[in-house]
Formats: structure tokens, C-alpha cells, sequence
């Protein structure tokens, strides 16, 4: 592989990127499925021509979207050239000069690669190729009216078949959400550039039924029994992580993650003593926050703050408001209570609540039962368990770029309503949305 140097005028169509109709209706609209086998969510989207359904695993941090390309077949495919005005937006990854193989989506002379990343299961690049085309095709969305809105000139990765290990059965790859130039609602604002450059989600914890993604709208965020949540939300800046995961030490890349100013716990409305300078991120490795994941299934704490809120809890949950007493936990949890000791609430089991406090003392998000316990059933067991774990002293993302203190993970945010605002850099949040009578499960899709 050789960098070209050529420039190579082609493409930069980018900057004119084309759809089925400029009264196209937004927001764009999603199911986000969640695969109960993995604890992964899965949202559908369409992609090639003509067009196919593909289901890709929710990234909420991820830069770009990729997709298997070894049985990728699209009448309008084409490859990124080197040092053109797309390439040169992309970044600083490499070119493959000469094809050692004839023309596919996988291979074409003088194009840009990009190195995907599964973010379940980490690639074996002693077996799998890890540089891989960067493709520009045809992706759609179903809008509000009920058909597709089509993008003639989307940006993705392609991955060869061993980037699939880990992931729910049918997903063929990776929908980018993060906050960079390239994920989907950044190049869904890039063609409908007078809608709001903002998405929301909210994950259903069904068994069966969906929750939804929802691109380019302020609301209104309409759930049954014709709810709006667009009205429930508080709001907390999205913090920037100047240090993400291709950082090199002499060369910082912001990171596309996105990250909130978590100030303080409570357990029961009392203060967790821990240690606050780990909820500040460091300017020099990056490590310290809190990030928000839909790739990790249950919120993760530093050994520190975890062992601190584990003993708040405990400490809560036997007192007389609460009357429980831990029994034999299952892994991978560590603090099980008797499903038969715990009430039942409308909204989760009847344990103490967990306040992360936010910017202000009164922007507080606030874990309910049913976001913080996890039912286990199995055998002749039957326990609700405390679904957050121990990310241990130290957590990295790579060889020298500290990780996050807390990870706000995929459990936690079920039937919460989420808006992301790009513009203003806030995130909109509302708490369990089981305490205004409706869940992510009763989003109103179109029914074309």
C-alpha cells in the first residue's frame, strides 16, 4: 500500500449530496431493537441499490458506520479517492494505491481506507484485514409520513466478515452515532441543513416490542397515550474528551464519544463519598468523566466509585424503608436481593433511587428500580440484581489514553428519553419515562 498523489477532483458531489425529494419529511425515524441474546440494540436502515434492509448495531460514540462488504452488492457503489475533498474531510488514515484483486466494494485503485472497530469483540488483525475501502452509496431512512427518504451520498466503511464476531445474529455492522463530521445524523444535517442538527433515542427493554431513533427533530416526541416527551426533558452540556481512541501521544484527536459533567452521587437522597477528581476528565490522557454507551450493557464505575455507591446501596437497602437482605449473587453481578423480598412499583422494583446530579443541584438524572435492578430467572432462582459493575482501578481505552470513570451503560438508559442536540452541545434527558405513563415500546411508527 502506497499513498497516492494524485489529487483527484472527483466526488466532491459530497457537498451536494442528493435525495428522493427536497419535501422529504423529517424527522427521519428508526426501530432500535434490542437483542436480548447479546444485550445489543439494533436499529434498521437501508443501503445499495437497490435499496436493502440492513441491521447494524447501535453505536452511540462511533465515528463512521461500517458494513461487511465480502457479499456487498450495489449498482452505485463507489470508492473515496486519495487527496480528494472527501479524503481530505475524512482525515489522516492511508490509501491503497493498487488493487491486488479485480474492482469490488472491498478493492478499487487509489482509494481511501478506513480501520473499522468492533466495539463488542476486538479484531484479530492477524487474521482479519483491518484497513478496509471507505465507500460512498446510496442509505435510507423511513420518514414520518411512512416511506424512505433516501441519501444518494453516504459515507461508510467497508469490513470484511470477521468483524462480525460478537455481534447479534443478522447485524451486518455498525450505525455511527458519535459526534464527528461523518456519522449518520451529522451527514442526515449535511443534506437537510435547515432541520435541527439533533437526534434523539430511547431504548425499549421489551421483550418484543422496539424503541426508536429519531433524526433532525426538536420534537414534538410523540408516544402513547399521546404523550410528548419532548416536554420532559432537562438539559446538561455535552462535554468534549479532547483525547479519543486514535489519539497519538504527539497528536490529540478529539474523541466522538459524548460525555457529561456527572458531579456528585446520591443513594436515597444521601451524598456517595467518593473520590470527585475522577468525575473531572484529564486534559493530558483524557481519562476521568462520564461517557454514555449503547455498546455496554450495564453502567461501569471505577473501583473506587464503585465500591463507595456499592456500599451507599447496601447501606440504603437494609435500612427500615426497604427491609432487604443480599443473598448468593449471579454473576456478572455482585449485590442480589430475593425477587419475592423486593415490592413492585410502577416504576420497578421498590429499591433505593440513584440521583447522578448533574451541571446544577437541580439537574439531577434520577435511576428508578427499574433501571438500576436486573431480574434473573432461572432454575430455582429467581433475584433481582444490581445491574452496575466494577471497571476496575484503571480503566484505559489504549495504550496511554485513560478511559472514562463511569460509563453510563445501555440498562440505564432504557425507557429514558434521550435528545441529543448537536448545535447547542446540550444533552436533553428525562429520567424514566415509566413515571409519566408511557415507555420507549410506545413510540407511534407509521403504519405504510
Amino acid at each position: 500500500m502506497l499513498m497516492a498523489k494524485l489529487a483527484v477532483p472527483l466526488l466532491s458531489l459530497f457537498f451536494f449530496l442528493s435525495f428522493i425529494s427536497s419535501q422529504a419529511a423529517l424527522p427521519l425515524q428508526t426501530p432500535i431493537q434490542k437483542d436480548h441474546s447479546t444485550s445489543q440494540y439494533v436499529i434498521t436502515a437501508y443501503l445499495q441499490t437497490p435499496l436493502k434492509l440492513t441491521k447494524l448495531l447501535l453505536d452511540l460514540g462511533a465515528t463512521f458506520t461500517w458494513v461487511n462488504c465480502d457479499d456487498y452488492t450495489s449498482l452505485t457503489y463507489q470508492h473515496v479517492p486519495c487527496n480528494s475533498s472527501i479524503a481530505n474531510l475524512l482525515g489522516a488514515y492511508t490509501c491503497l494505491d493498487l488493487c491486488d484483486g479485480p474492482p469490488s466494494p472491498n478493492c478499487g485503485n487509489n482509494s481511501f481506507l478506513f480501520l473499522p472497530d468492533n466495539p463488542i469483540k476486538p479484531v484479530d488483525y492477524r487474521k482479519v484485514d483491518g484497513l478496509n475501502t471507505a465507500l460512498i452509496d446510496s442509505f435510507a431512512l423511513p420518514n414520518t409520513q411512512g416511506s424512505l427518504t433516501l441519501i444518494n451520498n453516504f459515507i461508510f466503511s467497508c469490513a470484511r466478515t470477521g468483524f462480525l464476531k460478537g455481534l447479534a445474529k443478522g447485524v451486518t455492522g455498525l450505525a455511527a452515532l458519535g459526534d464527528s463530521n461523518i456519522s449518520i445524523p451529522i451527514q442526515i444535517n449535511k443534506v437537510f441543513s435547515s432541520s435541527p442538527n439533533c437526534f434523539a433515542i430511547c431504548l425499549s427493554g421489551s421483550k418484543s416490542q422496539p424503541g426508536v431513533a429519531l433524526f433532525g427533530s426538536n420534537g414534538p416526541y410523540n408516544f402513547l397515550p399521546g404523550i410528548d416527551l419532548s416536554k420532559a426533558l432537562l438539559y446538561t452540556p455535552l462535554i468534549l474528551n479532547p483525547f479519543g481512541k486514535d489519539s497519538e501521544p504527539d497528536k490529540p484527536t478529539p474523541s466522538s464519544e459524548y460525555y457529561i459533567g456527572l458531579t456528585s452521587m446520591k443513594v436515597n437522597g444521601k451524598m456517595v463519598a467518593l473520590n470527585r477528581s475522577l468525575l473531572a476528565i484529564n486534559g493530558k490522557t483524557g481519562s476521568g468523566g462520564t461517557k454514555i454507551s449503547t455498546v455496554v450493557p450495564y453502567t461501569k464505575l471505577q473501583s473506587s466509585i464503585y465500591k463507595a455507591f456499592i456500599l451507599a446501596f447496601l447501606k440504603e437497602a437494609v435500612s427500615s424503608a426497604f427491609n432487604l437482605t443480599t443473598t448468593k449473587p449471579v454473576k456478572p453481578f455482585s449485590v442480589c436481593y430475593p425477587a419475592s423480598a423486593v415490592k413492585n412499583t410502577q416504576m420497578g422494583p421498590a429499591v433505593p433511587i440513584i440521583d447522578l446530579v448533574l451541571d446544577r443541584p437541580d439537574v439531577v438524572w434520577k435511576i428508578f428500580g427499574s433501571n438500576s435492578m436486573v431480574r434473573i430467572t432461572k432454575k430455582t432462582v429467581d433475584l433481582w440484581c444490581l445491574g452496575f459493575m466494577d471497571a476496575g482501578v484503571n480503566p484505559m481505552v489504549s495504550n496511554w489514553i485513560g478511559g472514562p470513570s463511569i460509563v453510563i451503560g445501555g440498562y440505564q438508559l432504557e425507557d429514558n428519553m434521550l435528545k441529543f442536540d448537536l448545535q447547542s452541545k446540550k444533552l436533553g434527558f428525562s429520567s424514566s419515562i415509566l413515571s409519566v405513563g408511557t415507555n420507549c415500546a410506545k413510540f407511534k411508527f407509521s403504519t405504510k
